[in-house]
C-alpha cells in the first residue's frame, strides 16, 4: 500500500449527498473533481465552491485549524487563501468534518511550465506573502512542528531514504552537492518555533495564473508555529539564482540555518512529489519536482 493511500475516499455520489443534505441552499447543478492528494479529496461545486474532504484521520486536527483560523489570517495576507464558510459536520455517512470555501482560480506551479523570467517575477510577491505570514500576530493555539519538518533527527534520515528511492526508480541520482546539504543539516540545532507558518508550501500549494503571477495559497493542513525556514522550500525548488536575490530583497534577512532547513526540505518534498507523480501518472508534477531537485542543489 502506498504511503499516500486514503482511509476514506469521498466519491461523486457521496460528495453530492453530503453537500446536498447539509447545504440545501447550494444548487449543486455541477460537481467536478478538482483534485486529490495525500490528505484531501477536493470537489468543485457549481464552479464557485470548493469542498475539502479528509482522506485520513491524522489530518482532522489540521482541518479544524483551517476552519478556526483561516478566516482571521486571510485578512492580513497579500494573497488569497481559503476562507471556510460552509462547515460540514460528521454524520453516519461520513465520520469526519469537512468544509466549503469560495473557489480560488489558478493552476498548480507544476502545470504552469514557467520560464526563468516568470520565475524571477514570482519571487517578489512570494516573498511579500511570506513576510506578512511570518510577521502575523495570529492569536491561536497552533501545534509546534506537527510533522517534524524542522526536526533533523527525523528529517535527515527521511531525506536520505527518499534519495535512495529516487535512484532505485531511475528518476534522479543525487549528486555530491545534495549529499553535502543532507550532511550539513545533521548539525542543525532544534529551532525556536518563532513564526506562524503554512508548513507545507511546496509545488502543489501555490497557485499561479497563465503569466505565472501568484493567485492563491491553498492547503493549510500543516498551519503551525515553526522556524521560518520550513516555508522557504520554493525559494530553492522554483526560483533561479537571480530570483532568490529578488526574494531576499523583498523578504528581508534570512539566517543561514533557515536557508539550510529550507534546502533539505526542498530535497525531501521535491523527491516525495516526484515519486508521487511517477506512481500516480502525473507527468507535469513529476517533471517539475525533478527540476526542483536540480535547482535545489544549485548554489546561489
Amino acid at each position: 500500500m502506498r504511503e499516500w493511500a486514503a482511509e476514506v475516499t469521498v466519491d461523486a455520489a457521496l460528495a453530492r449527498q453530503l453537500i446536498g443534505e447539509q447545504f440545501p441552499d447550494l444548487e449543486l447543478s455541477s460537481l467536478r473533481l478538482l483534485g486529490q492528494g495525500w490528505d484531501m479529496t477536493v470537489w468543485l461545486v457549481d464552479d464557485q465552491w470548493v469542498f475539502r474532504f479528509p482522506r485520513r484521520q491524522m489530518v482532522i486536527r489540521g482541518l479544524e485549524n483551517e476552519i478556526a483560523y483561516l478566516p482571521e489570517l486571510a485578512s492580513s495576507l497579500p494573497l488569497p487563501i481559503p476562507n471556510p464558510t460552509h462547515l460540514g459536520q460528521p454524520s453516519a455517512e461520513y465520520r469526519w468534518p469537512f468544509y466549503g470555501a469560495r473557489f480560488l482560480p489558478g493552476r498548480e506551479l507544476a502545470e504552469a511550465e514557467l520560464d526563468d523570467a516568470a520565475r524571477i517575477a514570482l519571487a517578489r510577491p512570494l516573498a511579500e506573502f511570506l513576510r506578512a505570514l511570518h510577521a502575523s500576530s495570529l492569536d491561536a493555539e497552533l501545534p509546534v512542528d506537527p510533522v517534524r519538518r524542522a526536526d533533523m533527527t527525523f528529517r535527515v534520515p527521511k531525506t536520505r531514504e527518499r534519495m535512495v528511492e529516487l535512484e532505485g526508480l531511475g528518476l534522479w541520482q543525487a549528486p555530491p552537492a545534495a549529499h553535502d546539504v543532507v550532511d550539513a543539516a545533521v548539525e542543525l540545532a532544534p529551532p525556536e518555533p518563532a513564526a506562524v507558518v503554512h508548513g507545507a508550501l511546496h509545488l502543489r500549494h501555490l497557485l499561479v495564473d497563465d503569466g505565472g503571477q501568484p493567485t492563491a495559497v491553498i492547503d493549510w493542513i500543516d498551519l503551525s508555529r515553526n522556524n521560518r525556514g520550513v516555508d522557504l522550500v520554493l525559494y530553492w525548488s522554483v526560483l533561479p539564482p537571480q530570483g532568490r536575490r529578488v526574494f531576499r530583497e523583498a523578504y528581508g534577512p534570512i539566517a543561514d540555518e533557515e536557508l539550510l532547513t529550507a534546502r533539505i526540505l526542498s530535497l525531501f518534498l521535491c523527491g516525495t512529489l516526484a515519486v508521487y507523480g511517477h506512481h500516480e501518472g502525473m507527468p507535469a508534477l513529476k517533471r517539475e519536482a525533478l527540476a526542483g531537485l536540480d535547482r535545489t542543489v544549485l548554489a546561489g
